[in-house]
């Protein structure tokens, strides 16, 4: 080996252990980062080009990142913090309204809603999923349909209200009173408008038998007002068991029509559930331990659902965004699909912790449900810490900085002879 190649090799020694610093100081500072993956420093001899490949000193590095690298995951307080523990990654934008061909993928799950009510990460990226139909079902997935995902848009869920479709009655008319009794419940119209309806059971001369009436319904801020509403049927005929259980109700309950609301709802129609026949899980006919016989009402349960805002947007380790609402309903709207690739270290980097296919390196991209093949699982209110080891990164700075100053030792060296064999030939 001449000087000059003894030159040549320490400067690029300078630059290998400089870059070698360089990313060890890019790891450290992002030790915090979420989802960060540590980049590291491969090495190679400097060898001519051609068939005979002969070393000619020094030394070449490329710079790569371990991408498929799990990271350690902590619990968030944020409801809408996710992370990835297996492979893949969450499909992300830079726009809400990216097409197939601008979707990128991340590991970066510190999503939040922004002003407009988008799932927004860290980095700014806008959080991608399938919608869900109007019920919460989740839709059928293709794996290779990019062009269904949506950007996750909390603001498109409004406050929602649900009309009663069904009426549970529980309760005990004393075998040894008459009646009458009264007792109400309470249903919504389509509106989510609160009215209750006033019902009263006598007993009939025909032993074991009662009727029942129930009263056209009124608001229920206003029970003293006009009815908003017409009931029908609206008188029934009960009988029971002589061992106190439920018999049978005439005019069948299923459905009854409650219509031309004063409110402006649609109509609707109620199932009003009374028990199955030989059993008492509806009305039941026994003595009342009370020297004033009374009905004793066990429960009263009803499907419907007041007018409810938004207070709250979760989602669960299945990938599934729901909507909580202050009426107690729960509604998914959204299901956050897993990316994931045949050689995911063949994904470029595009900024950050955001990448892009190259489907020549990565292979294409494949959608599934979080846990289903190689899509890994979802921890709902987490984040996937950074894999940067500092202990291992100040040992490597130390290495790198050993190997930069016997570089520069050579090429001080080199410097020195060549000064030795100037003055010689002077």
């Amino acid at each position: 080996m001449t000087l000059f190649s003894a030159l040549n090799a320490a400067v690029t020694g300078l630059r290998a252990q400089s870059a070698a610093i360089s990313v060890s100081s890019e790891n450290i500072a992002n030790v915090s980062t979420t989802a960060y993956k540590t980049r590291d420093l491969a090495f190679t001899s400097l060898v001519t080009g051609g068939s005979a490949r002969v070393p000619t000193g020094g030394v070449l590095y490329n710079s790569f990142q371990n991408i498929n690298t799990q990271g350690l995951i902590q619990a968030s307080q944020i409801n809408t913090n996710i992370a990835i523990n297996g492979g893949g990654f969450f499909v992300v934008a830079d726009t809400p309204t990216s097409t197939a061909v601008g979707l990128n993928y991340s590991r970066n799950g510190s999503f939040s809603q922004n002003a407009n009510g988008n799932l927004v990460n860290s980095e700014g990226y806008f959080l991608y999923g399938y919608p869900t139909d109007g019920a919460g079902n989740v839709l059928a997935i293709n794996s290779n349909d990019l062009a269904s995902l949506e950007a996750i848009d909390t603001s498109a869920v409004s406050g929602s209200a649900r009309a009663t479709s069904l009426v549970q009655l529980s309760a005990n008319l004393p075998a040894d009173g008459t009646g009458p009794y009264q007792f109400g419940f309470e249903i919504f119209d389509e509106l989510g408008v609160s009215q209750t309806v006033v019902a009263t059971a006598t007993r009939n001369a025909t032993i074991n038998e009662w009727t029942i009436d129930l009263a056209d319904p009124v608001l229920t801020s206003n029970l003293a007002g006009p009815a908003t509403a017409t009931i029908a049927p609206n008188s029934f005929t009960l009988t029971f068991n002589g061992d106190g259980t439920f018999g049978s109700i005439v005019p069948a309950t299923n459905p009854i029509n409650i219509t031309g609301f004063t409110t402006g709802s649609n109509d609707i129609a109620i199932n009003l559930d009374v028990g199955t026949a030989g059993l008492t899980d509806g009305l039941t006919q026994f003595s009342s331990s009370s020297t004033n016989p009374d009905i004793e009402i066990n429960s009263i349960e009803q499907d419907g659902l007041r007018f409810g805002r938004l207070t709250e947007i979760q989602i669960d380790n299945a990938g599934l965004v729901t909507a909580l609402f202050d009426n107690g309903l729960r509604q998914a709207f959204y299901q956050i699909p897993i990316a994931t690739f045949s050689n995911p270290g063949g994904l470029f980097n595009v900024e950050g912790l955001v990448y892009d296919e190259n489907q020549n390196a990565a292979g294409n991209v494949l959608l599934n449900l979080p846990g289903i093949g190689s899509a890994g699982t979802v921890n709902a209110g987490s984040l996937e810490l950074s894999t940067t080891d500092t202990s291992e990164e100040f040992n490597r700075i130390i290495v790198a900085q050993q190997g930069y100053s016997s570089s520069a030792q050579v090429i001080s060296t080199a410097d020195d002879l060549f000064d030795a064999l100037l003055r010689a030939v002077a």
